[in-house]
């Protein structure tokens, strides 16, 4: 390493401690410009992760996911307005996606719950999925990890609403909830989405809304052709508009957190989602440097050659890679 790229590492992590103890003090701006280095991939945030990460552990991470106009974010209003009501606080990714012109959130979920801006004990950051799929920002995991180091007794994380490929919200949360609706033309909306799997809970919202008990019934058809071995999800009809349900989707979330804390089972199921991370990110990283050791030029040469169909793409992979290893 040359000494300009180590001084450049001291003076991120210099830089990583000051903020790490903004952070733990409660300072909202360091905890929204700090989010906004995990989203740049500005070192600085990693820096604070370090020395953040022993204080992690403590928050219940939700996840609330959904097709599109299933009420995820009105849904997601109430659920902070009953868990303040118990005196709780709550911290909120809410996902959204991106524009292509500006690479910002498009929706900006932060508008559906502007109420809590005054309230010390809420803390909301929208943020773009920046072409990732899966329903969440690559950032995400790093934003939930502080918000849990700042803090927060819940983290609730609001995924984009694209249907059949959100499913990455069962790598970050220790609860998913599945929302569904009446009325969207699909009878069972997450069976296709493959996310029957992932669900702990099943809000059917709009429940006042015609269909919404034929909508219930075949969630619990599905439910029961599944293997449970700790736990069966319940399906919960909710009102977002009104609240009504809301309290008992609340203390389903709370049922599932108290089964996952026995026999060893939240640890576990953290564990495995912290080994996940760190493969990913040990992948995106190797891509990066495969990817430097060549020049643009050469590896323009290269993509021209597979759309020729001069190299197949398992021996350009190896000529890739192994250009990478011996390098």
């Amino acid at each position: 390493m040359t000494s300009r790229g180590l001084d450049s590492n001291l003076t991120s992590a210099a830089a990583g401690a000051g903020w790490a103890e903004r952070v733990v003090h409660g300072d909202r701006r360091a905890l929204a410009r700090v989010i906004s280095f995990l989203e740049n991939e500005d070192l600085q945030g990693v820096d604070t992760l370090k020395l953040l990460y022993p204080r992690t552990g403590r928050a219940h991470v939700i996840g609330l996911t959904g097709p599109p106009g299933a009420g995820k974010s009105s849904l997601a209003d109430k659920l902070i307005s009953e868990l303040r009501h118990g005196g709780k606080t709550v911290g909120v990714i809410a996902v959204d996606p991106t524009s292509p012109f500006s690479g910002g959130a498009i929706l900006g979920d932060r508008v559906r719950m502007q109420g809590w801006t005054g309230d010390s004990g809420v803390y909301i950051r929208s943020m773009g999925t920046r072409g990732s799929l899966g329903g969440l920002a690559r950032a995400a995991h790093g934003a939930i990890q502080l918000l849990d180091a700042a803090g927060f007794d819940y983290v609730l994380v609001e995924t984009v609403g694209v249907g059949q490929s959100e499913v990455d919200i069962v790598r970050v949360a220790d609860t998913v909830v599945v929302v569904a609706v009446p009325g969207l033309g699909d009878d069972i909306q997450a069976s296709k989405a493959g996310i029957m799997e992932i669900g702990d809970i099943f809000a059917v919202n709009k429940a006042d809304l015609p269909g919404s008990k034929r909508v219930i019934t075949e969630i619990e058809m599905m439910l029961d052709l599944g293997m449970h071995p700790y736990w069966r999800p319940p399906v919960v009809p909710t009102v977002a508009a009104t609240g009504q349900g809301v309290a008992d989707l609340v203390k389903a979330i709370q049922d599932h957190y108290a089964v996952l804390s026995t026999a060893d089972r939240l640890r576990q199921h953290r564990l495995e989602r912290e080994k996940e991370a760190v493969l990913l990110r040990l992948g995106e990283r190797l891509r990066r440097e495969i990817l430097q050791a060549w020049s643009a030029d050469r590896l323009s040469e290269l993509w021209a050659a597979l759309a020729a169909k001069e190299i197949d793409p398992y021996s350009l992979e190896d000529k890739l890679y192994h250009r990478w290893k011996g390098a």
